[in-house]
């Protein structure tokens, strides 16, 4: 079973991008999934997560109001990047918890321990 994140490039500031979550292996529809993204230097930081069960999404403040998650029953699940800043530079990935050990993964923390995610796909944001 292997997510992989795909999708990232170069965008100006006050652009788009539009990236996506793909799972093989298994049906991504069944498990709450999660966009989280890491800057050079930086730590971790969960950006947007969607349910699986009512299709319900969280934001981090961050984004909130610029990326927009969704997903389709074509097992992909997409993170929609507007109005994009340098700050949202770093590469991007997508993860779940394959063994449904909380209640509500979309709660947080995204990533958690044990969380899995493949590949990220780098998003370059210039000023």
């Amino acid at each position: 079973v292997q997510l992989q994140a795909s999708g990232g490039g170069l965008a100006q500031s006050g652009g788009s991008l539009r990236l996506s979550c793909r799972g093989s292996g298994f049906n991504l529809g069944y498990y709450d999934i999660a966009w989280f993204r890491q800057a050079p230097g930086k730590e971790r930081e969960g950006v947007a997560c969607i349910s699986s069960a009512d299709g319900s999404t969280y934001y981090a403040d961050s984004v909130k109001g610029r990326f927009t998650i969704s997903r389709d029953p074509v097992n992909a699940v997409y993170l929609q990047m507007d109005r994009l800043k340098p700050e949202d530079t770093a590469v991007y990935y997508c993860a779940t918890d394959f063994q449904l050990r909380r209640l509500s993964y979309c709660s947080g923390p995204w990533p958690d321990a044990g969380d899995s995610w493949g590949q990220g796909t780098l998003v370059t944001v210039s000023s």
